[in-house]
């Protein structure tokens, strides 16, 4: 069985490039990041404000008052994957600001037999060998205020790398824009445009090792497939508005509408767009102290009796922060992007200010 697992996964992993342009792809780009954010169901486009804007929404960047720093990682698929975050930023000014951060998402030591068994028959397990795919997302940002006050926007130049062992490897790039606008009475709105110019993928194929894996189920990968792909552009609306009560206590109420354009079991879809609303909800205590709580991927599930059915991923989280350091957790389903069960996450975030 597990023979076949393994050659089955690495069949797979191949001959996903069996059409010359694909309308999706770098699907770990949309996982997320920053426990906080996950624990109030990604719903921070309009609010954003520190270090992990540089992937939610860049135009936040220009309220970083120093140099900080983030991490987080977790386990995806049962601990069988791990995704990897960490990211940099800083002001370059009182109106600007640069920002850098990498996401690894990947499954390491993953069986090859497809050389199980040689060319007589013979099982031979000094044949089987150890690959890793992983997918790397690589970018730079950079925010500015404009000369309206309460406007700011955010770029982002992405570099992707994709590597399935030696078999496969693929360079992509792509570009995402942001803005953000606050009004005078605190509340905050934001737009987050990702991949607007198609983020274009690469791949470059071994022939060697493709003609070793071609074979290893019969009728299957018989032709060296196709080597581009192209990523869509999404959309991303947020509203959001902070309310104190008597000095100590606060509650922030965000709300996100992620749009994509195609026809899905999203709760609003169309053949043009599909919408797919995002609650979030922090309470905090004297600004150290944060419970978290939101909703998200609500989805029009078919039944077995063919009728449809409402549902939607909770998601929950806490936050401490004591003199710059910030430590989160979130209990969620990573990023919605699959049906794997729910997962434990964890981010640090420090704030250089500590060391002046």
């Amino acid at each position: 069985m597990r023979l076949y697992i393994t050659t089955l996964f690495c069949v797979i992993s191949i001959s996903v490039f069996s059409q010359t342009v694909r309308k999706y792809s770098n699907e770990f780009m949309n996982i997320g990041v920053d426990a906080a954010a996950l624990g109030m169901s990604s719903a921070v486009t309009s609010h954003t404000a520190d270090v992990n804007s540089g992937y939610w929404n860049p135009a936040g960047l220009v309220n970083l008052e120093d140099n900080q720093l983030s991490l987080m990682h977790s386990s995806y698929f049962a601990n069988i994957a791990n995704y990897d975050y960490a990211a940099y930023a800083m002001p370059l000014d009182n109106r600007s600001a640069v920002g850098i951060s990498l996401i690894r998402f990947a499954v390491d030591d993953i069986l090859n037999t497809t050389q199980l068994i040689d060319s007589e028959g013979n099982i031979n397990y000094d044949r089987i060998s150890l690959f890793s795919t992983a997918d790397y997302g690589l970018t730079f940002s950079y925010a500015r205020k404009l000369p309206l006050d309460g406007l700011n926007y955010g770029v982002n130049a992405k570099v992707i790398r994709r590597v399935i062992g030696d078999f496969a490897s693929s360079w992509g790039f792509g570009l995402d824009i942001g803005i953000q606008f606050e009004t005078d009475n605190d509340w905050k709105f934001g737009v987050m445009a990702r991949d607007i110019t198609t983020t274009f993928n690469a791949w470059a194929i071994d022939d060697e090792q493709f003609a070793t894996i071609r074979d290893a189920v019969a009728g299957q990968n018989q032709e060296l497939p196709e080597t581009t792909e192209i990523t869509i552009p999404k959309l991303q609306i947020g509203i959001s508005k902070l309310v104190d009560f008597n000095y100590d206590y606060t509650l922030l109420t965000a709300v996100n509408l992620n749009v994509r354009f195609e026809e899905n079991n999203d709760i609003i879809s169309t053949s043009v767009a599909s919408i797919n609303p995002a609650l979030g909800f922090e309470f905090g205590y004297v600004d150290m102290v944060y419970l978290r709580a939101g909703m998200g991927n609500f989805q029009n599930e078919l039944q077995i009796d063919n009728t449809e059915q409402l549902s939607f991923q909770p998601s929950f989280g806490l936050g401490f922060k004591y003199n710059g350091i910030q430590i989160d957790y979130a209990f969620t389903d990573i990023g919605d992007q699959s049906v794997a069960l729910y997962s434990n996450v964890f981010s640090l975030k420090i704030d250089f200010s500590i060391f002046r």
